[in-house]
This record gives C-alpha cells, structure tokens and sequence, in this order.
C-alpha cells in the first residue's frame, strides 16, 4: 500500500518541546527527522557539517536540492523542523506540496517565553540527566512577550490559512500531547509507516517543571499584563509578502513633553533620544520606552495634544553605520552570529576578532561595499539570513508603523537641526535645545570612503527609498 506522504515538515518554535518530538519520531522505524535542517545559522544541528552530503554551503545556494534529498534519500520518510525564521526560499515550496506532510507543534506561549528566558539566564537548551538541571527564575518583560505572541500567532495564521486554501490538512500536537506514546504512533500512522513506540525515549528531561508562578520573578506583572492582553486581536489582514508590525515598544515618549519618537532601526536614534531627555532636563535612560498598544493609547488620552514623528537617515549613511556598529566589529552589541554567517557563507572580507589597527581604508570600502552587495540579495529574499530591522528599506518600517498609527511628521536627519526645536515649539516646549548631530562612524568615516561606486551601489540596493523619499546623492553634513 502506498504512503500518502513522500516527506514531512514539523512547525514549530523555540522552547516547545520540538527536540524531545524528533527524538521519539527517530525512535518510530521508518521515520528520519533532520533536525533544523534549513536554520541559517547551521544544518541541522550546531554541530553537523552536512545532511546527507548536503553542506551548508550547497544548501545555501540551492535550498531546494537539500528538499529533494530529505525527500528521496532518507532512510524512510524523511522531514525536518521548520520555525518561523528559517530560511524563506523553501516555505513556499513546502506548504504547496501536498505529498509533504505537516505536523503543526504549538505550546502555550507564555510556557515557551519563560522557559526562553530560563535558558537564556542558564545557559541550558537540553537536558538528559536530572542532576544537571539548572534552574533560576524570568523576568516578565510585557511588550516582550506581546512581540512573542504576535510573531508566533502571524505564523500560525498564515499556515492555517495556506493549508485552508490549497485543501491540505495537518497534524496538531501539543507540548502536553508529547508525553504520549499514543500520540506518537498517532503520529506515525498520519505518515503512513508501520513503524511504532512502545515506550517514550527518556534520555531527555523536562527542564523547568513546576508552576508558573515559581518560574516568573515578578509574576504579579505577569499576570496584570495577560489581563491587558489581547491575545485575538486579528484585525490585521494576513498578508503573504514579508512586513513589519508596528513595533510600538520601540517608540519614545518625552518624559514630560507630549512628543513621540517612532525611531528607525539604523538612523540618528541615540542623537534623538538625547534632544528628548534634554528637554526636560532628564537623562536618557528616564525616557518612557517598551510600551505596548494599551499604554501608548492611554499616553494618547492623557497628552490630548501631542505630535509623533520618525527621522530618515540616508540610505547609504544608514547601511554604513550599522556596518561599522553591529557587523565590522565584534564583542557586546554586535550581531555575532549573523556576522560569523556572513563570513563563513558569503565571504565577508572582515577580520574574524575584528579590525586591528592597520585595518585599511581600502579595506574598509571592500568589505562595506560587499554588505551592501549581500543586503541586495538578503531583501530580495536570495539568502537564508533574516531580513533585519536595520538594513530593511526605511518604507518597510514606515508602512509598519502604520498598521497603529502613522508619525505625524516624517523629518531627513539633516533636517532635524531646525525642525525638531521648531516642533518642540509649536508645542509650547523650549525652542532653543540644541539637536546633537551623529559622531562620524569608525574606524573610518562614510566621507572617508565616499565615490561615485558607492551612491549607485546605494541606489540599486535601497531604490525604493530613493525614490519614494526623494534622496540626493549623500553629502557630509554641513
């Protein structure tokens, strides 16, 4: 009798008992799950060089060669674990394939955002022996888990939608289901093996057991907020093409002031926040920050007059700076494993520990000019590595900002000199602090490398800005 099924796929996220799944699906005959097979960051797991003679190079150039392979070279039915930011190019591609099966694993979703942040503090992903158990407790960060829920409800939305409208059906399993050997071989049965359990693998432990209310530090904040909550808010179209929400725990509000800063990932941020907290003569880090739609709607009602606005910063100017600050550089802040992915997969010309002191100016300009090549390729969705904030098209940001509510005003970096005292005024506030202007980046300034190469590479990466906000051609600042 033939299988319904030539492959399967298992959805799922972060801390939901995925590894435990695939541990007890390798023991069922017939069965071969390899792991995060398509995570940009390795290949199935952190330690593995290939699957099934697929290396995460040749993956990265054809993703699509690791599928079939899964597909047709599996000691059984083969599969993987897919999460929600794993590499685009294969999502499509799955889910339109009717002869891959899907096994769709969810867990309550304030469960996995503790037990993330556990193992962040400890340092501990697995378990296999009760005596190694780590324990301490999280931290409750609200706007946190609200950006939790909302990024795994839109993955969630967007499979049922897509299985719905191309006739396909899924596998449920709960992290409560995973402690059942019934379920399992309910599982194996929906992939259409012969194979079975007869008992759970029990190399790995459940690692934070207990109640939550002795896991959360702060519980009594945890529980104000899931009452604020609103866990089925769907008033947002699903949408297929990649977006951004509108990351309101990102925004500003002036200490007293009734200004609202809605910053853009990459641009003049630290030289807004500063003209803020002057303002009111407080420092930065008493700004109002990490809010989330409740309470800036409640700063709205109580600041009845109030102006929002963002700063654009040039394209080229922007990509350069976030360069130099998160992808040149090494140590805290900077993005290390999307650095030692740019490296290792795309031969970034930049030195593993960092530039030394004879790092070169034509050095510098090769290396940038190959991020701003990788950009390219990474916004047109050619690459595994996720499309960050910071190196998004401003437009992007800017049409996320207004699924809550649009800036007021949208102001160029060299423009804020002049119009955010003139704004500050209008608003009956001191008219007369200084707005800072931003320190050239290092080890070396954009105006030292700056040509004609570098504006046109600009423009063909980030048109849509170009066009849509009306750049010139960069100039250092005045």
């Amino acid at each position: 009798m033939s299988r319904s099924f030539d492959s399967f796929v298992v959805f799922a996220e972060m801390r939901t008992g995925s590894n435990f799944l695939e541990t007890n699906l390798n023991a069922i005959p017939g069965v071969q799950c390899h792991g995060e097979a398509f995570n940009p960051h390795f290949i199935g797991y952190p330690n593995t060089t290939d699957i099934l003679g697929i290396t995460e190079a040749k993956r990265e150039e054809n993703p699509k060669a690791l599928l079939r392979r899964i597909r047709d070279k599996s000691d059984g039915i083969g599969g993987f674990r897919y999460f929600n930011d794993h590499d685009p190019r294969v999502l499509d591609t799955v889910l339109d394939d009717a002869r891959c099966a899907k096994v769709i694993l969810t867990r309550n979703p304030l469960e996995s955002y503790v037990s993330w942040k556990i193992a962040q503090t400890t340092g501990q992903w697995k378990l296999t022996h009760h005596r190694g158990r780590k324990t301490a407790q999280a931290e409750f960060d609200g706007p946190e888990f609200e950006a939790h829920v909302a990024r795994l409800q839109a993955f969630q939305v967007m499979l049922m939608a897509r299985l719905q409208t191309s006739g396909q059906t899924a596998f449920y399993v709960d992290y409560e289901d995973l402690q059942s050997v019934e379920v399992m071989n309910g599982i194996a049965a929906f992939l259409g093996v012969e194979g079975r359990l007869e008992a759970l693998d029990p190399k790995l432990k459940r690692q934070n057991p207990g109640p939550l209310r002795d896991k959360i530090s702060n519980f009594e904040e945890a529980e104000t907020a899931m009452a604020a909550l609103d866990r089925f808010h769907l008033s947002r179209t699903p949408n297929f093409e990649p977006r951004r929400g509108p990351a309101v725990p990102s925004y500003v509000v002036a200490a007293k002031a009734p200004l609202l800063f809605m910053p853009v990932r990459g641009g003049p941020d630290a030289e807004v926040r500063s003209w803020l907290a002057a303002l009111d003569g407080v420092d930065t880090d008493a700004l109002p920050t990490k809010m989330g739609q409740k309470d800036l709607r409640q700063w709205k009602r109580k600041n009845r007059v109030h102006r929002s606005f963002t700063v654009l910063r040039h394209p080229l100017a922007r990509a350069h700076h976030v360069f130099c600050t998160k992808i040149l550089p090494t140590g805290p802040g900077t993005m290390t494993h999307i650095r030692a992915t740019l490296r290792r997969m795309h031969d970034l010309p930049i030195p593993e520990d960092g530039p030394s002191p004879d790092w070169s100016k034509e050095q510098h300009r090769t290396a940038f000019l190959a991020f701003l090549d990788w950009i390219k390729l990474c916004l047109a969705g050619a690459g595994s590595t996720r499309v960050d904030s910071r190196w998004e098209s401003q437009i992007t940001t800017l049409q996320g900002f207004s699924e809550f509510v649009l800036p007021d005003l949208v102001l160029r970096e060299d423009d804020m000199t002049d119009a955010l005292p003139a704004l500050a005024g209008g608003l009956g506030c001191d008219s007369a602090m200084p707005v800072p202007t931003a320190t050239n980046d290092t080890p070396f300034a954009l105006a030292d490398i700056y040509d004609e190469t570098l504006e046109k590479r600009a423009r063909d990466v980030y048109a849509k800005d170009y066009v849509m906000f009306g750049f010139g051609d960069w100039a250092p600042p005045a």
